[in-house]
């Protein structure tokens, strides 16, 4: 009876995830590899640095068809990011151009690691290589004395 239960209770989950999975139907090969391929090069405007492509987001599946639509009208791949890119700005392409606003995204982490680099150097030399001597004459006295009585009693 309690098998019988857990098979009753688990039996619409194993039912329905096939079905959850899916988009529908898909008309043309072509145009879904070509999409998918478009889709993996813009990215979702609402998620953090997914593509269109792995995003389950609203607007993601609404620019996957807004690519089908433009592939069937027959624009070629670099028409359709264009078109993206003029309708969403440089944000939508997961591979932004290089120009004279985005060198710092371009530059920055190599320039960064340099002045890190130049900062370690730097720091490495500026260090005083003499120890820090850190007890005065009487404390050193003390301990030497303390050692010398303590040392002959664990000898002995």
């Amino acid at each position: 009876m309690r098998r019988l239960f857990l098979i009753l209770l688990i039996w619409p989950y194993l039912v329905a995830q096939p079905v959850y999975g899916q988009t529908g139907p898909v008309e043309d090969a072509v145009v879904e590899i070509r999409a998918k391929e478009i889709g993996r090069r813009l990215r979702c405007v609402v998620c953090q640095n997914q593509s269109i492509d792995e995003s389950d987001a609203t607007l993601a599946e609404d620019m996957r068809k807004l690519v089908r639509a433009r592939i069937r009208a027959g624009d070629t791949d670099e028409q359709i990011l264009q078109f993206m890119q003029s309708r969403y700005g440089d944000f939508v392409l997961l591979k932004p151009p290089v120009q004279s606003n985005t060198w710092f995204l371009w530059f920055g982490p190599g320039v960064l690691v340099l002045f890190m680099l130049v900062w370690y150097v730097r720091r490495g030399r500026n260090r005083p290589t003499t120890e820090l001597d850190l007890l005065s004459p009487e404390e050193r006295a003390e301990l030497e004395a303390y050692l010398s009585v303590h040392h002959k009693k664990e000898g002995t």
